[in-house]
């Protein structure tokens, strides 16, 4: 059964710009699209809230899940969390396969 991950990102004011630039500078972006089972990993700013970065991911498997959450790009990302952060909402749902 597929993984669908819905992540919303609060950020500090003024800075989501800059917590998305670094999170594409550094690669974790492009390292979790590379990662066995990965098929959606996309960031999008929302229009109603300038502080909001959400992240939208679709996985093959929720072990798939588990093993991007051990990657050191998934730890380096936790740590640009503590520096950029405010709050973190994350919604997972399962997606049954036809």
């Amino acid at each position: 059964m597929k993984q669908f991950v819905e992540v919303h990102y609060y950020v500090k004011d003024g800075k989501r710009d800059e917590f998305y630039r670094t999170i594409m500078e550094r690669g974790i972006a492009n390292a979790s699209r590379g990662e066995e089972g990965n098929e959606k990993y996309d960031y999008y700013f929302s229009p109603d809230n300038e502080n909001e970065l959400l992240l939208i991911e679709l996985w093959a498997s929720a072990e798939a899940v588990q093993e991007h959450g051990q990657t050191a790009h998934f730890k380096e990302l936790g740590e640009l969390k503590q520096e950029y952060v405010t709050d973190t909402i994350i919604r997972r749902y399962d997606i049954a396969e036809d």
